[in-house]
């Protein structure tokens, strides 16, 4: 087994982090480059900052706090929301952002991924996909999971693969916010299917939830939000839980 990474998630809205449940119902979590410097030293493996308000409101991803966040940081950090051209991949990386996160703008123009796979290399792009399970089905959501489509998430999953996707972060908007754990059977369904890493997101409230996605869901990595900005799991306590189940993780 691969070593697993611990990912902390920081949902940005109006220069805030911010958590809900179910993609609602937001409340304030502190300031992103604070939370973000504490992460790292808490042994986070990498971060994931989404501008959640980016894509509704049209406003593109603010360079300067990217910025702010590299100056401080010793680990590989992703950012998503209102991501759109390659040209808002180029800004975002030359302010130092390692991995670029896009979503809606992927669903909208599927080829977004080929270009950006071309200029910039698989390994910094990551296609996030929200989807929530509808009478057995997985449909995939856009804008921050307000706008319902046809797709099938494995269907989309194994596109954005051929495309050239470096990796998949998968949300699942059942399990979002409600900490009752990942949605483990259809990210084991992504990880047979797939051969690029798979991020699970949407659920984590407990340690053995995180063992559970990476045992049952067969997940590279496990990000959550909530439970690690309230402080109600601390990652080097995570990890030390994970190392004694036999899960391989950097301590």
């Amino acid at each position: 087994m691969l070593t697993k990474r611990i990912v902390p998630c920081l949902d940005i809205k109006d220069g805030r982090t911010v958590k809900g449940v179910n993609f609602v119902d937001l409340r304030d979590a502190g300031d992103p480059v604070e939370l973000a410097q504490r992460y790292a030293k808490e042994g986070a493996d990498e971060l994931v900052f989404l501008d959640i308000s980016a894509t509704e409101q049209k406003r593109k991803t603010l360079a300067g706090m990217v910025y702010n966040v590299a100056e401080k940081l010793n680990i590989p950090f992703t950012v998503g929301g209102g991501i759109s051209a390659v040209e808002d991949v180029d800004i975002l990386l030359k302010n130092g952002a390692d991995k670029i996160s896009i979503n809606s703008s992927a669903v909208k123009r599927p080829d977004l991924i080929n270009e950006l796979v071309a200029k910039f290399g698989s390994q910094c792009i990551v296609v996030a996909i929200d989807a929530k399970e509808i009478e057995g089905n997985w449909k995939v959501h856009l804008v921050g999971g307000k706008v319902p489509t046809e797709l099938n998430l494995f269907e989309w999953a194994k596109e954005v693969e051929l495309r050239g996707a470096g990796e998949i972060l998968f949300t699942s908007m059942n399990h979002d916010g409600t900490k009752n754990g990942f949605a483990n059977e259809a990210l084991a369904r992504l990880s047979d299917e797939l051969n690029i890493p798979i991020i699970a997101s949407g659920g984590a409230g407990t340690m053995q939830h995180f063992a559970d996605t990476f045992i049952n869901g067969r997940a590279d990595a496990a990000l959550a939000a909530s439970v690690f900005h309230f402080k109600e799991i601390e990652i080097r306590d995570l990890k030390n839980q994970l190392k004694r189940d036999g899960i391989p993780v950097r301590i």
